[in-house]
């Protein structure tokens, strides 16, 4: 018995069912790159709100995150299995993202700090009924160690296209030029999701075994403060995150003062993330072998090399940008497919250590995560900029560009590093995995026995 409910759960997915859900990831992504990379520089190069007010802001739509993420977690957990527990949430996102994205991509003129904390918490709540429940179904779509791999690897790959289409709408030649990309790149979000949608909910497979119990605010607190390998794992994702996302957030300011090449910022960008789409495939090709957190290690360790000259460059220095921006891209892959597929095996850890299997929960304390770095970032750097002097409008001394070249690489390369600290010798590697499986698989037909 034990080995046929291995062999069914082993079974490769196929390639159309990896698509369709991997699809639903393009125009979540196309709008998070516009959102992460264009959105504050926009509205306060642009529009003149101050990098105080738009990093506070965005600080503050994000923490609202942190209410809504494991809310919608709980809900989607406890949503009723016959109405597709993960799909409805998916079909009853998709209008409030769109409504919300054209919104904030589309400002009036004399837009005030008002709207864009709306609009921005507008979007955040939007993404988090669908990230939440999309990460959830993923996770849910096999139980086997590598399997997540494939279908975490899926979702990226497919991100990545939304993030490169977006990223050949960009011009950051004018204020004008990046208001217009922002209003193309809201056009792609909006098609793309009344194709991708339909597909996805139609075609794959929504056999959700979340348990309710410990799904609760308590469940959550329990699961943060109590020392795991799942907060271990959270831990070292933000951290990751927060350094992946100070660069991002810096990027068009870095390209334009410190290499003083705006145009750049299009061509370098889609060749950055064509390089990680390039390298997600590899790098699942690696952990296969060596091990997804061993893996993740790695490509993190070799980013902060890549990283180191950063903060030395100048505006004659684009040659070794491109070179940096080649090496970043490669490592990244791993970040993108390698640590959502960890979080995915501890459902099995969960279920074995605590008798419940909370994916909605898992994946929604996931996605608070990731958008709390995103906030960090923000909300860390551009207040630290004006706090130094620098101007977004205006010229800026040679001393106020070399710190915004310091402060684009060298927290990044911290917080990278602190992640690797954490996730040095993690517990839950294959062999223990599959031994949790094991021992769930035998104690499910010791229970199906006892009930004949």
């Amino acid at each position: 018995m034990t080995h046929s409910v291995h062999s069914n759960a082993d079974a490769p997915l196929p390639l159309a069912t990896l698509a369709a859900y991997g699809s639903l990831a393009f125009p979540m992504a196309a709008g998070f790159i516009a959102l992460q990379v264009i959105v504050p520089t926009f509205y306060a190069q642009a529009l003149g709100l101050s990098l105080t007010a738009v990093g506070g802001i965005l600080l503050v739509a994000r923490l609202w995150d942190m209410i809504t993420d494991p809310l919608v977690g709980f809900l989607s957990d406890r949503t009723p299995a016959h109405w597709g527990r993960r799909k409805i949430w998916v079909i009853c996102s998709a209008p409030l993202i769109a409504g919300s994205v054209w919104l904030l991509f589309n400002p009036p003129a004399g837009v005030s700090n008002t709207y864009l904390l709306l609009c921005a918490m507008g979007i955040y709540i939007a993404g988090t009924m669908a990230l939440v429940p999309i990460n959830a179904w993923g996770a849910e779509l096999s139980s086997n160690y590598h399997q997540r791999s494939r279908v975490a690897g899926s979702r990226v790959v497919f991100g990545l296209a939304g993030t490169m289409v977006a990223l050949l709408l960009i011009d950051n030649s004018s204020n004008t030029a990046l208001q217009a990309s922002l209003t193309a790149i809201a056009l792609l979000v909006l098609v793309s999701l009344a194709a991708t949608v339909p597909v996805a909910t139609r075609w794959v497979p929504d056999n959700s075994l979340a348990s309710p119990e410990g799904n609760n605010l308590r469940g959550a607190l329990r699961l943060l403060l109590q020392p795991s390998p799942f907060r271990r794992l959270l831990l070292a994702f933000l951290l990751n995150g927060v350094a992946n996302a100070i660069p991002a957030t810096l990027f068009l300011l870095f390209v334009t003062h410190v290499l003083e090449a705006p145009a750049l910022a299009g061509p370098v960008l889609l060749l950055y993330f064509l390089c990680s789409a390039i390298s997600v495939p590899i790098w699942v090709r690696v952990a296969r072998r060596y091990g997804k957190h061993q893996t993740w290690c790695t490509a993190v360790t070799l980013a902060c090399v890549f990283f180191l000259g950063a903060p030395f460059l100048g505006a004659s220095d684009t040659a070794w940008y491109v070179v940096i921006v080649v090496g970043t891209g490669l490592m990244i892959g791993a970040d993108l497919a390698l640590p959502s597929a960890i979080n995915g095996d501890l459902i099995e850890w969960d279920a074995h250590a605590n008798g419940q299997r909370r994916p909605g929960l898992f994946f929604a304390l996931w996605g608070t995560a990731s958008k709390l770095a995103f906030a960090l970032a923000v909300g860390f750097i551009f207040p630290l900029l004006d706090l130094i002097g620098f101007d977004a409008t205006g010229a800026n001394s040679a001393e106020d560009v070399r710190m915004l070249a310091v402060l684009y690489g060298v927290p990044s390369i911290l917080f990278k590093l602190a992640a690797v600290a954490l996730m040095y010798n993690f517990p839950i590697d294959e062999a223990e995995h599959q031994r949790l499986r094991n021992e769930l698989a035998a104690d499910e037909s010791e229970e199906r026995s006892g009930a004949h």
